[in-house]
């Protein structure tokens, strides 16, 4: 019954590695999200749905401003633009725009129809559970009509039943809205926020306080809050695919000439993104009057997947009531078979039925995943839906980008070469180079020069010093900009005013290079290029390089020298940029010369080499010993950065993620060529992004079974293919990104991680967690939390289950012995939604058993070489879906066809081998808690409640003997008010007394089960230590539980109108209970001897020990760094 479960768990692994089966790179991978379809080729069926739905959606859009000028719009919106100089705009007034807000409202949309809580409140009716008891419900009052007489002490009992059902459905009902309600709270914690220009000054507002005539400041990676009219821009692209469907990147800027105006060049639309460059619009449309609010229907999303718990734990439920179901109908079978009489064979099945089921469990656990996402957001981790709380316990692989991330995002110039010469910038401890003197010294001049003008850093405000300024732009200008402005002669914006920029190629990820052309005059022309970049791009277009004060050619010495610097500046772990410059022959190129960045008519070779210069992004303060925990948890922590192989090794090797050897460290150490050194000899891998292309898929298997790896100069379409090839190995896989890039990977991943302060809109869109505080350290308080969570769960199942058994036997024994009905179905409902769940809900604060902690286990589903062997025999069996060229996605099938195919699965041999296949890894309802829960606590409490409920019997003068007697009576029913008298040993029981008497042992069960489980309770937390010691009583919530319960079973008991309803008795004599109490006792000792066999035979696995990890805080080391930074 427990590999159910793990089986389906798998099915996400198995349809990755189908993927991968068929495939020999990652465009022909059938994705697991519609947001990754653009990496395939498009089918012509999909251009033509695109077409169409792009003439669809024009003929719902009243938009003509497309069609105006500039001075149009502005006389429109009555605001001052600048077309020249898009940053000097005025823009809106403050009072103007705080009257605008007034009379049109935030700029919101209005929410998209939801299903009524009505619907919602069905929908957790109609699960398996309930829809049960409302069956058992109406069969006890079919029952009632046929022979009321006979059954009129079940008058309660059908109300109860479907009253019950109700009631739980309502707890969840409660529970989810809760949750939603409570996750909506968190993400207004996160607000989307938006750069408008207003009275000459950029601010930033939030997206709903953005009116129409605001001038917006797009960059790549912003969300457009609102439709805008763009009137300047540099390399501006954004994706309209959420409106049109168009998967490709859609040039926006100045000028139109297209009438509608979903197509227009100069129009940019709510909702999409920024995916290239940067420009200046003015808001035409808020709100619901945009594009997107007029036309319904473009908000819907899609339906999240099952989650592995959700799906283990449902899977269980279904087992669980399947077999109470059956059972139930057995034992009709049996009692008809017997007695012949339908009202009590009916009766039976019911409390069989009602006895098997946990019906409190769902509620359970949708109230214990509700609790964790609260705590959860304390510790900065925002989990946009409950799925998310569970799957970062389970990650196996990590793969993290680097810049503002591991480190702080706030790049600092530590050296500069230039000329021949090393400069060091700082002071700080291992410097090398002389403090640069002058600013006009050569070379320093044009990296200087080339610092300041070669940028697209903007600024929120020029009438402030440098140091009180907000930059927007990459961290990298920023540090440059700063290092710039510190050293230049004369004042930074003067400068750039001086040497006005003609002309400018952005930095992209395609070139890693940014080229801007100025007004810099010089013997040969008006005109100067300056670049700056990747250095082992920039010096391919380089022919010539600065040496000694002149202009030399550039030869293989030079290239070494440059070599030789690059790795050494690389191998400390810093950002590495070249600069280089070309004076524009003005013949060619005069001051009136129109560069055109889609014609590329500008040079691209004969520059010369100025030099390079470093930057030193530290790590976060906490970084080191959170990788370390991570690696120590048994996490495969991956580094995907676009740096030098070098300095990401560096980098790794400070914050624990690299702490062995590469091949080339043990080529150096032994004298062998790296073609020598053996796969078993290393630990690290470091693996170039140009590369990947070009691997098998042996390669990289081969790359994952390294613990150290890193993937350096990689692409966005890289970090994609990662995630992808990391999955179809069985990982489940967690993505950390902060800009748009990051997007396909974070939608790719199982779980998404974007950063709060420093992330993209893109980047929290398509993330399932944020982390509100852009700490990686708070991704292993999340990973801990989330283990907690799951270990919590499966103690709580362990405890609620484990009441089940003395349940059923009671009623097994009412027809088979028999004996007189010991328990009712009244009494289960009591125990099972009355102190149980109140027990169970406990768990949700327990915390972590001291020594050993949750992170120093294996994931929940580890990898390793048989796993890997088993996920690809498993894919092998089961063929690729077919694809759906409308939209090149896996099709979907049909209700009918789904259900058709479940029904047809257990005739399959494939089924078969999939159930009887072995898995690894732990699931959450596993053999073991079955074991206890069933054989072994429950047979205890069984034996426990069986004999406080013959010695109440015998206290009144029935005995076993007895009452098996009188049960066993066909002639006369017994142990009712109404029944006849009977005589034993010269003894007479009138039928009161025999009412009486019953009552009063069932209460003894009721109150035995209780105070069993209360022991129950309390050895269910221990899972690595002895069930004895202090932390047993530190979750004071358990003791609230069990009080609650023992509150709740005082009222039904000793309350007159209570017992009545419950058949218990007000004259339980609780003396009697100590019996139960000896059990627990027994049942205690029998836990701890259990728990010390099982040491000895199955002992608990924790990770292996890593050499080299060095844990101690680094918050020394990073104060001193950041003293020598101040004092330079």
């Amino acid at each position: 019954m427990s590999k159910g479960p793990s089986d389906n768990v798998e099915s996400s692994a198995v349809q990755r590695t189908i993927a991968f089966s068929s495939a020999s790179n990652l465009r022909s991978v059938p994705s697991r999200d519609p947001g990754a379809s653009a990496a395939r080729p498009e089918t012509s069926g999909k251009a033509d749905v695109e077409v169409k739905q792009t003439e669809d959606l024009s003929k719902n859009v009243d938009i003509t401003e497309h069609l105006l000028t500039l001075d149009q719009v502005c006389d429109k919106y009555k605001v001052q633009a600048n077309a020249d100089h898009a940053q000097s705009s005025y823009g809106l007034s403050q009072a103007q725009a705080a009257q605008i807000l007034a009379e049109n409202g935030p700029n919101t949309l209005t929410p998209p129809k939801k299903k009524s809580s009505l619907q919602k409140y069905l929908i957790c009716l109609s699960s398996v559970f309930n829809l049960m008891l409302i069956l058992s419900g109406i069969l006890v009052y079919i029952v009632l009509a046929i022979d009321y007489e006979s059954n009129k002490s079940n008058v309660y009992m059908g109300a109860i039943l479907i009253g019950v059902a109700f009631l739980n459905a309502g707890i969840e009902w409660y529970q989810q809205r809760k949750s939603e309600n409570t996750l909506a709270a968190l993400l207004q914690m996160i607000p989307p926020k938006t750069h408008v220009i207003r009275e000459g000054k950029l601010e930033m507002v939030q997206s709903a306080n953005v009116v129409t005539g605001d001038i917006l400041y797009l960059r790549m990676g912003d969300k457009i809050p609102a439709d805008c009219y763009v009137y300047a821009a540099s390399d501006f692209k954004i994706d309209n695919s959420s409106l049109t469907g168009e998967s490709e990147p859609q040039e926006r800027g100045p000028g139109n000439t297209m009438r509608n105006p979903l197509e227009a060049t100069n129009m940019a639309f709510n909702g999409t993104l920024a995916v290239s460059g940067e420009a200046y619009a003015v808001v035409v449309r808020t709100g619901d009057s945009t594009v997107l609010g007029q036309i319904a229907g473009m908000t819907a999303g899609e339906e999240k997947a099952e989650s592995p718990m959700n799906h283990e734990i449902s899977v269980f439920v279904r087992i669980i009531a399947s077999v109470a179901l059956v059972t139930a109908l057995v034992f009709f079978i049996t009692g008809m078979c017997m007695y012949k009489d339908f009202a009590f064979a009916i009766n039976f099945a019911i409390g069989t039925f009602v006895a098997f089921v946990p019906e409190g469990l769902p509620a359970t656990v949708t109230m214990l995943l509700t609790i964790a996402a609260k705590r959860m957001a304390a510790e900065n981790v925002l989990v946009k839906d409950l799925q998310g709380v569970e799957t970062l316990g389970a990650i196996t692989c990590l793969a993290t980008d680097k810049t503002g991330t591991l480190t702080r995002n706030q790049m600092v110039v530590t050296n500069v070469w230039t000329n021949g010469f090393m400069y060091a910038v700082t002071r700080a401890h291992g410097d090398v180079g002389e403090p640069i003197d002058s600013p006009d010294a050569i070379g320093v001049r044009e990296i200087l020069l080339t610092s300041t003008l070669c940028c697209s850093i903007k600024f929120d405000r020029t009438d402030v010093p440098m140091d009180k300024r907000q930059l927007l732009g990459d961290a990298t200008e920023s540090g440059l900009v700063r290092f710039a402005a510190s050293k230049i002669r004369g004042d930074f914006d003067e400068v750039q005013a001086q040497y006005k920029k003609v002309f400018e190629v952005p930095f992209n990820s395609a070139n890693k290079w940014m080229l801007s052309v100025h007004e810099l005059a010089h013997e040969n022309g008006p005109l100067t290029l300056l670049m700056k970049g990747a250095p082992e791009r920039v010096l391919r277009l380089c022919s010539t390089i600065l040496r000694d004060g002149r202009i030399e050619p550039l030869t293989d010495k030079h290239k070494q020298d440059f070599e030789e610097t690059y790795q050494f500046m690389a191998g400390r772990g810093h950002r590495v940029l070249a600069f280089a410059r070309l004076a524009l022959d003005g013949s060619k190129y005069p001051a009136d010369y129109a560069f055109n960045r889609k014609q590329a008519n500008y040079p691209e070779a004969g520059y010369t080499f100025m030099g390079l210069v470093s930057l030193e992004d530290p790590p976060k303060h906490g970084v080191r010993e959170a990788v370390g925990r991570c690696r120590a948890a048994g996490i495969q922590v991956i580094m995907v950065t676009g740096d030098h192989p070098l300095t990401a090794e560096a980098i790794g090797r400070k914050i624990n993620l690299v702490v062995g050897e590469t091949r080339n460290d043990v080529a150096v150490r032994t004298g062998r060529d790296v073609s020598e050194v053996g796969e078993d000899e290393y630990d690290a891998v470091v693996v170039h992004g140009e590369s990947l292309a070009g691997m098998s898929d042996a390669e990289w298997d081969a790359v994952f079974r390294k613990p150290e790896v890193i993937f350096a100069r990689t692409s966005p379409k890289n970090k994609l293919e990662i995630v992808a090839r990391a999955q179809a190995l069985g990982h489940i896989c967690g993505v950390t990104g902060d800009g748009v890039n990051d997007s396909p990977a974070l939608k790719k991943a199982d779980l998404g991680i974007a950063m709060n302060d420093s992330g993209s809109d893109v980047s929290k869109e398509a993330a399932s967690m944020i982390l509100l505080d852009d700490n990686f350290a708070t991704i292993v308080r999340g990973i801990e939390e989330g283990r907690l969570i799951f270990a919590n769960l499966k103690k709580s199942i362990r405890y609620t289950v484990a009441h089940s058994i003395p349940e059923v036997v009671p009623q097994i024994l009412y027809i088979v012995v028999p004996l007189p009905p010991m328990i009712t179905s009244i009494m289960i409902l009591v125990i099972d939604l009355g102190f149980e769940i109140l027990a169970a809900l406990t768990y949700a604060w327990e915390p972590a058993e001291p020594g050993r902690s949750l992170m120093r286990l294996p994931p929940r589903k580890p990898v390793t070489m048989h796993s890997i062997a088993q996920l690809r025999a498993r894919a092998q069996r089961h063929p690729p879906p077919p694809i759906d060229p409308s939209t090149g996605l896996p099709a979907k099938k049909g209700r009918f066809a789904r259900t058709a195919a479940a029904v047809k699965a257990p005739f399959t041999r494939v089924w078969w081998q999939d159930r009887m296949q072995k898995t690894e890894g732990e699931v959450l309802v596993d053999g073991e808690l079955l074991s206890w829960s069933y054989l072994e606590a429950g047979l205890i409490s069984t034996v426990s409640a069986l004999l406080v409920f013959f010695v109440v019997l015998n206290r009144h003068g029935i005995s076993p003997r007895q009452a098996r007697l009188m049960a066993k009576e066909t002639d006369a029913t017994y142990f009712n008010k109404d029944s006849p008298s009977y005589t034993y040993n010269g003894r007479t029981f009138t039928g009161e007394e025999q009412f009486y008497a019953l009552n009063e042992a069932r209460t003894g069960i009721m109150f035995s089960i209780y105070i069993l489980q209360v022991f129950n309770l309390f050895i269910c937390k221990a899972r690595f230590r002895l069930p004895f010691g202090r932390f047993m009583f530190r979750n004071i919530r358990t003791f609230y539980g069990f009080g609650a319960g023992l509150v709740l079973l005082v009222l039904v008991t000793y309350i007159p109108p209570l017992n009545t309803v419950f058949n218990s008795s007000y004259k339980s004599i609780p003396l009697y209970w100590l019996i139960a109490v000896g059990f627990g006792c027994l049942l205690l000792a029998y836990a701890t001897a259990r728990m010390l066999i099982l040491r000895k035979s199955h002992p608990i696995r924790w990770n292996p020990t890593i050499d080299g990890l060095h844990m101690h805080p680094t918050v020394w080391s990073t104060r001193q760094r950041t003293k020598s930074i101040e004092v330079a």
